[in-house]
């Protein structure tokens, strides 16, 4: 490890004092980097009238903000420990998390506080609002008469306004707990996932080195912050290079999010596969799939005027000035990645997981290989469990610098997460080709095993299911020893819900094509509709779990 996190902050603060930093866009209430230096030195004294310790818990939960960054900043350069918990948990599993975590102190939006019963989480010490960092609720008569003088704090330390000499975090503490973030919001063994500086810093130090990014570029963070994904790669790293970053809080639409594009003309777009295949489905494939369209796509010279234009067309949409695309979270369809191979669109896919603060594999959209998520980054090391890791899928096993300590107070999840040799089981199962890129075949949790022991990878079965008429998303099962397809169709394009029987009949015919492309094992007996989205985890993946 070379550099720390904070020596990045540190030294974009100081380099560019004037320059925006992070924006809540829908008030458009602004920060420069040195108003973010002064509210972080603000908030340390506070934490030091409190009384807070060096690695005592801070739990931060509301929607993302410009006061939700500033809290993890003051927190972590403070050295307290950030537990970030996901706003839209059902607010039981709030008050478990904020308990098991132990955390003191609890920074908390106004529309979860409006939720939350503070003697449900007794061992809080105050309760402050993300809204203007106001004490709610405190146990402590000296917290109460400091945040009575709180504003009075920072002239009587810093009487001449913060100096950039002022400035210094500190950077001896890599392998120190960082941040707790917890995956799910079970109540029961939940799995609060162990991440320390070290585990930042790396990803922050590959994100500078091979996707450098500079003051004056612009990013929209519309991954939740406390989702390890939104939190380093659509903040951290941007600050570490000076970026300009704007905090959508509302939920990311797709007519929200082309308004904050053009409004915000982003270098960078972090995104999962729903979102970019929504827009495929909505905007492009109705084009470029009218018969014509589709033999002039093809025809020699005019294929690169229509392929120009859409790339033209995306482009714009997507505020003019992207440089990067980058997509995680789940697979890419395969006809839409087709489609941005052959735009030359600036795309590529990664790989992460929570567990490795979350970055696991990447590569530049010029030398991404198709249906890859990229490349090992670097300080990581990845295995494939199997005999021939080329051609016989096995689950990825990965060790190195950005891998978790393990799930906070949770032993037997910790043991099962990592192998004898202290490799750490990914749980998803894949290959390798010959230059290193890494292709996912599945979840090992989610593969079916056939009836004569097949292994059936279910994504790559919904995979060619999207693609088909009125499918706007699958989920494979099995029932039986068979497998079923339960489908959320386009009631819209359909002409209404009162048009199931019709619906009925084009599902009967998608999954007569769907079995023509499948082998004997793995073809579908049955295709039952939803009548609502399938219920998504934060990063917008399908909880599989929930279907049967």
């Amino acid at each position: 490890m070379s550099k720390h996190f904070f020596s990045f902050l540190e030294d974009t603060i100081k380099n560019h004092w004037d320059a925006p930093a992070i924006t809540d866009y829908e008030t458009d209430f602004t920060m420069t980097y040195g108003e973010l230096a002064e509210h972080i030195a603000q908030l340390h004294l506070l934490f030091k009238e409190m009384g807070l310790q060096k690695g005592e818990k801070i739990a931060i939960c509301g929607r993302n903000s410009v006061n939700w960054a500033m809290s993890f900043l003051a927190a972590n350069t403070y050295e307290a420990v950030v537990v970030s918990i996901l706003p839209d948990f059902h607010v039981d599993s709030i008050h478990a998390l904020v308990n098991h975590s132990e955390a003191s102190l609890l920074f908390v939006g106004p529309s979860v506080w409006e939720n939350l019963e503070a003697e449900k989480m007794p061992q809080l010490k105050s309760i402050v609002s993300l809204r203007n960092f106001e004490l709610i609720q405190t146990k402590s008569a000296a917290v109460k008469q400091t945040f009575a003088i709180k504003d009075q704090l920072f002239g009587r330390h810093y009487p001449n306004g913060l100096q950039m000499q002022d400035i210094s975090y500190p950077k001896n503490n890599f392998d120190d707990l960082a941040v707790i973030n917890y995956t799910s919001g079970t109540t029961s063994a939940p799995k609060g996932v162990m991440l320390t500086h070290r585990s930042i810093s790396s990803n922050v130090e590959f994100g500078q080195a091979r996707i450098p990014n500079q003051v004056g570029w612009n990013i929209v963070s519309m991954l939740p912050l406390a989702h390890m994904f939104g939190l380093t790669f659509e903040f951290l790293y941007q600050l570490a290079g000076g970026c300009h970053v704007y905090f959508l809080n509302k939920t990311p639409s797709p007519q929200v999010l082309m308004k904050a594009f053009a409004d915000t003309n982003p270098y960078m777009i972090l995104t999962v596969p729903l979102v970019i295949e929504k827009i495929f489905k909505k905007t492009v494939f109705p084009v470029i799939h009218k018969p014509v369209m589709k033999v002039l796509w093809c025809t020699p010279g005019i294929n690169l005027v229509l392929r120009n234009a859409v790339r033209k067309k995306l482009m714009t949409a997507f505020g003019g000035k992207l440089r990067y695309l980058i997509i995680g979270g789940a697979a890419l369809n395969f006809e839409v990645e087709n489609c941005l191979k052959q735009i030359r669109f600036p795309y590529t896919v990664g790989y992460g997981m929570t567990e490795c603060g979350p970055l696991l594999g990447y590569e530049d959209w010029r030398h991404f290989a198709k249906a890859s998520c990229g490349k090992p980054v670097h300080r990581i090391e990845l295995r494939i469990d199997s005999a021939n890791p080329y051609k016989e899928a096995g689950e990825i096993q990965v060790k190195g610098d950005n891998v978790m300590l393990g799930y906070y107070k949770n032993d037997e999840a910790t043991e099962a997460a990592f192998t004898q040799d202290g490799w750490m089981r990914t749980g998803d199962l894949g290959l390798l080709d010959k230059r290193g890129n890494i292709y996912i075949k599945g979840r090992s949790k989610s593969m079916i095993l056939g009836s004569s022991g097949q292994n059936i990878y279910p994504e790559e079965i919904e995979d060619k299911l999207n693609n088909l008429p009125l499918v706007v998303e699958s989920v494979v099962v099995e029932r039986d020893e068979k497998l079923v397809a339960l489908v959320y169709p386009d009631f819209d394009a359909a002409g209404g819900e009162s048009k199931e029987e019709t619906i009925n009949e084009v599902m009967e015919q998608n999954r007569l094509s769907l079995n023509k492309l499948l082998p004997a094992f793995a073809r579908i007996m049955k295709i039952e509709l939803v009548k609502k989205e399938f219920e998504k985890t934060p990063k917008r993946s399908i909880k599989r779990f929930l279907y049967k």
